[in-house]
């Protein structure tokens, strides 16, 4: 292949990675976006193979086997439950790639010059901050003893921050050439960097962890363009941090958090006292109670969160908001922007059980409206609906954006307990005069009131 036939496919290989990108903004077109990632993705292979600059070809055909089995694999084992944990495990992936291009670029003195050498360190520094950070971040969303609570030790951010600065100090010898073996101490200090960031992070702010690591693995791949001189890798990956960015930032903002306070600070948590006192008057109900509340209602909003995740409710929840249809109702969904343990994570949920796009109604849409809806049913959220954001400044949430549930006429609250949320707070919401806590397992909950409505 000649030399501007390459120029040529790898620029259209950039223009399928950005098209891609854009049509993944949108539920209905997210399919077609991954269709043309995969497709740019797939032609920069088929480029680097024919470029004539890779040895050992069978090498590179066995890493391809080997990756694509165990992508295959994921895609049909991982349940719907368990994407967070995947997501951040392919971040790491990521990120360790990048390590390992960059180690290669150094033992094969492909890095002589002052700029390529920074790059390499840059993507090492990124890159393992990327992997242990996501490996962190696994075993918290996968709940592991291990990381169910962080690890305390005195000094923490003093003993960050100086550990970043040797690594920036090793960074910038590494780049003036003074030794190719200082790759190893950088490394592993941005790997101690990459533990030290997440362990203190709570599953409440796990949304923005996963979209942050997101935009570092991107970054690193970027920075890994760089070293091979390779153009497309170095769009795919700004792409790819520059999108993870914006995704942070709108998923701080959507706690009314600075990623700074996330990162070095932990989020304070309530000691539940008094809980007692505030849910004297919690109204309990029943399957066929709401079923008949539902009966009467002609608008009703679905307010998913983590614990419909866990219950694999959404499935039994399209069934029952199909059931309503018949009988026309209006069904929609208030989607809050952190619900759950990734970006968009009740969104995928709900997508699986064939829920229509246009009734996920995001958090700013659906509440001014809230106070129209006849019947408003909670599954599995809890501090995204709590009303102590709006009206306690001392509260650990407090300024959080909620989904005004309690301006509903009814509201139906899903849940096995009065346990809270991640905060650790109460929530007065469940003894609200309009609130009816029905509790047990989610799905199981839907079952019953679908089965009531279905036999009259």
């Amino acid at each position: 292949m000649t030399s501007s036939l390459t120029q040529l496919a790898y620029v259209a290989a950039a223009v399928l990675f950005i098209v891609g990108l854009k049509r993944m903004s949108h539920p209905r077109t997210a399919v077609q976006g991954n269709v043309l990632g995969i497709t740019g993705m797939g032609l920069s292979i088929l480029l680097a193979l024919a470029s004539g600059q890779l040895e050992h070809h069978w090498l590179v055909g066995i890493g391809l086997f080997v990756g694509t089995a165990i992508g295959v694999g994921f895609a049909l084992t991982v349940k719907m439950t368990d994407m967070p944990q995947m997501v951040a495990l392919f971040n790491g992936f990521g990120g360790a790639a990048s390590v390992l291009v960059a180690a290669a670029a150094l033992l094969h003195d492909k890095a002589d010059t002052v700029s390529s050498r920074t790059a390499v360190g840059i993507s090492g520094v990124i890159g393992a901050i990327t992997f242990w950070g996501s490996l962190v971040a696994f075993g918290k969303l996968q709940e592991l003893d291990l990381f169910k609570k962080p690890i305390a030790f005195p000094y923490k951010q003093p003993t960050t921050i100086g550990i970043a600065c040797l690594m920036l100090l090793l960074t910038i010898l590494l780049g003036l050439g003074t030794g190719h073996w200082l790759f190893i101490p950088t490394v592993i200090l941005a790997s101690a960097i990459g533990v030290l960031l997440v362990n203190p992070i709570g599953g409440a702010d796990m949304p923005v962890v996963i979209a942050l690591l997101n935009s570092y693995s991107g970054l690193a791949a970027a920075a890994t363009g760089f070293v091979i001189s390779n153009h497309v890798l170095v769009i795919s990956g700004s792409l790819v941090g520059a999108s993870g960015i914006i995704l942070t930032r709108l998923m701080c903002k959507a706690m009314n958090r600075s990623l700074t306070n996330v990162l070095f600070g932990v989020m304070a948590t309530g000691d539940n006292t008094g809980d007692e006192d505030i849910y004297d008057n919690v109204q309990i109900t029943t399957a066929d109670n709401v079923a008949l509340m539902l009966e009467a209602a002609q608008r009703v909003v679905f307010v998913p969160g983590y614990g419909m995740a866990v219950a694999q409710a959404q499935h039994a929840v399209r069934n029952l908001s199909k059931l309503l249809e018949a009988q026309q109702t209006s069904v929609e969904y208030a989607i809050h922007p952190v619900a759950g343990r990734m970006p968009g994570h009740m969104n995928v949920l709900l997508a699986e059980a064939d829920v229509p796009y246009d009734q996920l109604i995001e958090m700013d849409q659906i509440n001014p409206m809230m106070d129209n809806v006849d019947v408003a049913i909670v599954l599995g959220a809890n501090d995204v609906v709590n009303p102590l954001a709006r009206t306690d400044p001392q509260s650990p949430i407090a300024g959080m954006p909620i989904i005004d549930v309690d301006q509903a006429r009814i509201v139906i609250v899903i849940k096995r307990s009065l346990s809270p949320g991640f905060a650790g707070i109460p929530n007065p919401l469940f003894a609200n005069s309009n609130t009816w806590m029905l509790f047990g397992d989610g799905q199981q909950a839907v079952l019953d009131i679908t089965t009531a409505i279905t036999d009259g």
